[in-house]
């Protein structure tokens, strides 16, 4: 979707207020002995109170209102009996509509530790999950000060790339960002995480996309999970966190809708 009208901004806007919310809610939820079908339900409550349609269910007949992933799984988890244990690593993942448009974000973190703990400079440093969780969120803080209209998809991804190696981390190459708007997944299907040659095309202003880097510590691709749903690492001691915004792109900073 590219936005022409402050009237389609604000429409976006008040979706990215509900998975924003929900997000949050479902984050400060996150503590050992609670299962993942809980923090759905967290979710749920506050899409509804916002007037929001979850995208998953209501696109995909996904099971679940939101995604909720734990480690070794790392996107597109289904909220069940799972109970966290401290020390899980955590995806929440939550895309809902309002009046007909779409935002999508999502966050991790470390069950048992709170949801800003990968932000402590000490625990950065010794603690290899937060290390790689507070790399992620430093990597979208990278790609939103860095996207501008008339930039390349693949300059985006390369940057993100970059930021993420230089601190020690892989992107996962087969998870991607999206254009979104109208519906959940839109043109530019894939905003990579990663340096595609093969990819020429053009941000231009006013297009709406969820920029998602998916930082990894080993692995660099992730694959099906027998429930049709999930995507799994295959190393037990691979971490993988995501963060994600979907933003308008303007020739300045972006218009992050879901801050």
């Amino acid at each position: 979707m590219i936005v022409t009208t402050q009237q389609q901004i604000d429409h976006l806007r008040a979706a990215g207020v509900a998975v924003a919310a929900a997000r949050e809610a479902m984050l400060d939820a996150v503590q050992p002995g609670v299962a993942t079908r809980e923090l759905d339900a967290i979710g749920r409550s506050v899409l509804l109170a916002h007037g929001a349609v979850s995208a998953p269910e209501s696109l995909y007949r996904f099971p679940g209102a939101t995604c909720i992933s734990v480690l070794p799984c790392v996107a597109h988890g289904i909220p069940d009996e799972r109970v966290l244990q401290r020390g899980d690593v955590v995806n929440i993942d939550v895309s809902a509509s309002v009046d007909g448009f779409f935002s999508d974000t999502g966050a991790t973190m470390v069950v048992g530790f709170g949801k800003k703990a990968h932000q402590d400079a000490h625990l950065a440093r010794t603690h290899p999950a937060m290390a790689t969780i507070a790399v992620a969120e430093q990597a979208l803080a990278h790609a939103l000060q860095t996207v501008r209209a008339g930039m390349k998809l693949r300059s985006l991804g390369r940057s993100i790339e970059q930021f993420a190696n230089r601190h020690g981390h892989e992107v996962i190459h087969n998870l991607t960002g999206h254009g979104v708007g109208l519906s959940l997944h839109e043109e530019p299907e894939n905003v990579f995480n990663h340096y595609a040659p093969g990819e020429h095309r053009t941000l231009h202003k006013g297009i709406v996309i969820a920029i998602e880097p998916f930082v990894s510590s080993r692995e660099m691709i992730v694959h099906n999970a027998a429930d049709g749903w999930g995507l799994h690492v295959l190393h037990a001691d691979t971490v993988v966190a995501q963060f994600e915004h979907t933003v308008v792109v303007m020739d300045g900073a972006p218009i992050v809708l879901t801050a």
